[in-house]
Parts: structure tokens; sequence; C-alpha cells
């Protein structure tokens, strides 16, 4: 199917996001309005340690107004590769260092209307190895076996979509 961009123009540049208004030609001929969010990427990690426990943090999302339980994740800043900003955010989000990180997969968040490519990593050789935390992220870490992580997952308890979607990439090496 072909579509031909037409005119696009920023609505909204913040932080950590754009917010863009393309005007799309159909191959029917329709003119359509998208507005997408230019999102310039992200990392999650799947922290494993020698006794086979995963680290997971919980932290309050105001969008989904609750704490969630997810996996260490960030964003890219301007340049960083995937890998470097996995072994900053594994040290920042639950104190740990990885002596291999291992990128497994990557997937679009919500396509529909973001550019926002996730690129997964597994850790493992942890050893402690903080950085102190972003100014606004107030995280507890929480430890459990993989065994639990996929029973949370399959029950309905795991809400974070990257979360859920890095532990599917991750199966085969747990």
């Amino acid at each position: 199917m072909k579509f031909e961009l037409l005119k696009s123009e920023t609505a909204y540049k913040g932080r950590a996001f754009s917010v863009r208004l393309d005007h799309l030609l159909t191959p029917d001929g329709k003119t359509v309005k998208y507005d997408i969010l230019e999102h310039i990427g992200s990392i999650s990690i799947v922290p494993l340690d020698e006794n086979g426990q995963l680290y997971f943090v919980r932290q309050y999302r105001q969008a989904a107004q609750m704490d969630l339980l997810e996996l260490p994740a960030g964003t890219l800043e301007a340049g960083e590769p995937p890998a470097e900003a996995a072994a900053r955010e594994i040290r920042e989000e639950i104190g740990m260092a990885a002596k291999n990180l291992k990128e497994i997969g990557s997937f679009y968040l919500a396509p529909g209307y973001s550019t926002e490519l996730m690129h997964v990593f597994l850790a493992t050789g942890l050893t402690h190895n903080p950085l102190s935390p972003d100014a606004d992220e107030y995280l507890s870490v929480e430890k459990m076996s993989v065994a639990k992580a996929f029973e949370l997952a399959e029950n309905g308890h795991l809400l974070d979509s990257k979360s859920l979607a890095a532990l599917l990439l991750a199966r085969q090496y747990l």
C-alpha cells in the first residue's frame, strides 16, 4: 500500500518527545491526519543474577495513577548507543553493573502513534556498582524467581507492556 506524505508539522516539542502532525494521502485518494509521537528510542533490561533471580523496579506512574512493577528501562540520550544506555540504566535503577549485556530483540511500543523503538538486553554477571538515580525517579528494587515473574505476567498482575514484551523475548535465555 502506498501512502504519500503531503505535509508534516511539529505541534509540540518537549524534553523526552515531540508531537508531529502528518497529513497523508491514502492509496484510495483520501487525505488523513495522524498525530505521531516522535521519540529518540529506549532500552529495557532483563537482569538475571547467578541465583536465577530477576530484578524489577516498582515505581509510581502518573499516567496509570499507580505503582507499577517493571523491568529496568530508560530513554536513550541523543547519539547514545542502546548498549551504553542499558549499561547506564541498570546501574541507576537497580544499583548493579552487568559483565554481560546481550541485545535479544527490539520492538515498537505503540506503532500506531509513536516512533519509539525499544531495545531489550539480557544482563548477566551482575555486580554491585550503583549510579545516582535520576532526580525524578523514586524506585524500589524487587527480586524474584523467573517462574514467579512469568506467573505474574500470565495471571495479569504485570501491567507494564514493555516488561511483558521483554520477558517474552528473554524466555529462551531464562
